[in-house]
């Protein structure tokens, strides 16, 4: 499918191409000003200036003629309004005409709306936060963005559950959450994008990496006592971080306790164990040892012929083994991942999962949404032809899917406490992690809501930086390969403090 937006308004053309590309998988998105001969459907928009507002018009064309659809939209912007707020108007109201076009014309409703990022439940918050009420709440969600009444309510249902856990969510500024990435896993799967190489291949010894970790780890430790900032939380992800042996996590651990202060105030520590082939007990042991409150083991499916499609080198079985073994060892706070459209799977196999799940119950389940990253080998072979081997459910069934999520989580005791969203999602829906009241993973709700800075250690971590005065984020990430991280931590690490100390400038400047 072939899809054209003409515009002469090129600050909107990737919003407008998001928006086009939910109605298609397959979808072909251009946006400029001139005609494009080849397109199936051409949707002519026009933006106009207003006293008081702007307007949008969109006429949606197909080569085969017919009669256009045609749509309006309106935006309200008051008299002496900064210019970012009339940007934001002329963006809402493009894209909520081009939607409303591509709907009436394909019958497809998108229950996001206009909204393509990754973050919506931020939008309640920032209105919560500037005091509006939840009625004024939700008429701004709908008239703005078109959300559906079904994804509001599930946004609620969320932002009352974070402000439950944390009531000082929007007072934890003044402190950070540390981020440590091990880059390594048994094998990488066929959907994954993360920081992921082979423990035992040739990108840089495991040893030598560690090396440099516990050095990151200890300057940031230094820059945390200097400044006397708190670590709310801390989260070991990658890769599987239990992926290196037992003698490596322990000294990782120990050097933990040693170099960051105040540790017995920080509120959560979690460790991805979530390739159930890394863990043993031994593994276990150091866990329970080093207080570790919180851990993950993912069977992602409980069938074992996708287990061997995406390139996971563990069975069904193995993972309840895994899981039975980490109670044993005292793990009571589990978190389990399922993804809903894994190639092959439909509603039947989700609904084994879910049910193989109620035989464990974990105390949190993260449900995640297919969706093909650029980057994954899944992407790339289906771009190659390798279609069959990575076919998927369609949008019908990815929807029924997430709502016997939903429903599974509801009927059993679990609250919805995070959500985001990922281009080129399955359905065009989202990520939700459900847990039992009281074990909500802290680290997930401050990283996804973006309240406090991350402070990212190790292969791959992403830092994020948080202007205490404008909320504008600053990014500095790791090198993603380990040969690199060894090369350079030491560089990575001091720009990451000189980072850090202008934002406590800004703070004090702010206060």
């Amino acid at each position: 499918m072939r899809i054209h937006i003409r515009t002469e308004d090129k600050v909107l053309e990737r919003t407008l191409a998001n928006i086009a590309a939910l109605f298609a998988d397959d979808a072909s998105v251009t946006v400029g000003p001139a005609d494009a001969p080849d397109a199936e459907w051409t949707v002519a928009l026009d933006l106009s200036d207003l006293d008081g507002g702007v307007l949008a018009r969109a006429a949606l064309v197909e080569a085969g003629g017919g009669e256009p659809v045609r749509i309006e939209q309106r935006r309200r912007v008051p008299d002496g309004a900064p210019d970012e707020e009339r940007r934001a108007a002329r963006r809402q109201a493009a894209g909520a005409a081009l939607l409303e076009a591509l709907e009436r014309r394909t019958g497809i409703v998108q229950p996001w709306g206009i909204l393509t990022g990754v973050r919506p439940t931020k939008l309640l918050h920032d209105r919560y936060r500037r005091g509006l009420g939840r009625e004024e709440t939700r008429r701004e969600l709908r008239a703005l963005y078109r959300i559906s009444e079904e994804k509001i309510a599930l946004m609620e249902r969320i932002v009352d559950r974070q402000l439950a856990v944390l009531p000082d969510l929007y007072d934890l500024g003044h402190e950070v959450s540390l981020y440590v990435g091990i880059p390594f896993c048994p094998t990488k799967c066929a959907y994954c994008t993360f920081p992921a190489y082979d423990i035992n291949g040739k990108q840089g010894s495991v040893d030598d990496f560690l090396r440099g970790l516990h050095e990151e780890m200890r300057m940031i430790g230094d820059w945390l006592r200097r400044t006397g900032t708190g670590v709310t939380t801390i989260y070991y992800g990658g890769g599987t971080p239990t992926s290196i042996s037992a003698e490596q996590m322990d000294a990782l651990y120990a050097l933990m306790h040693e170099v960051i202060p105040n540790i017995e105030r920080v509120r959560e520590i979690t460790v991805e164990a979530g390739r159930p082939d890394t863990i043993t007990p031994e593994k276990l042991e150091v866990l329970r040892k080093w207080k570790i409150g919180r851990i993950s083991i993912n069977p992602q499916t409980y069938t074992q012929a996708t287990l061997d499609r995406i390139g996971r080198h563990h069975t069904v079985g193995e993972t309840v083994e895994k899981f039975r073994l980490a109670r044993k060892y005292g793990m009571g706070n589990i978190n389990m991942d399922l993804i809903i459209g894994l190639p092959g799977e439909g509603p039947e196999e989700f609904a084994r999962s879910l049910a193989e799940t109620e035989k464990l119950m974990p105390e949190s389940l993260t449900v995640h949404t297919l969706s093909f990253k650029r980057a994954s080998e899944m992407t790339r072979r289906r771009r190659e032809g390798d279609g069959d081997r990575y076919r998927v459910a369609g949008r019908e069934d990815i929807v029924r899917m997430t709502r016997m999520a939903l429903e599974w989580t509801d009927a059993h005791g679990y609250v919805p406490y995070y959500l985001y969203r990922q281009k080129n999602i399955l359905g065009n829906q989202e990520n939700v992690g459900y847990a039992k009241p009281g074990r909500e993973s802290l680290y997930n709700i401050l990283m996804m809501e973006e309240m406090q800075s991350i402070v990212g250690i190790g292969c791959g971590a992403t830092s994020k930086f948080i202007d205490p005065a404008t909320g504008e984020i600053t990014r500095h990430a790791n090198p993603k390969e380990p040969k690199a991280y060894i090369e350079s931590w030491k560089r990575a690490a001091e720009a990451k403090i000189e980072a850090l100390d202008r934002m406590l400038e800004r703070r004090a400047a702010a206060l």
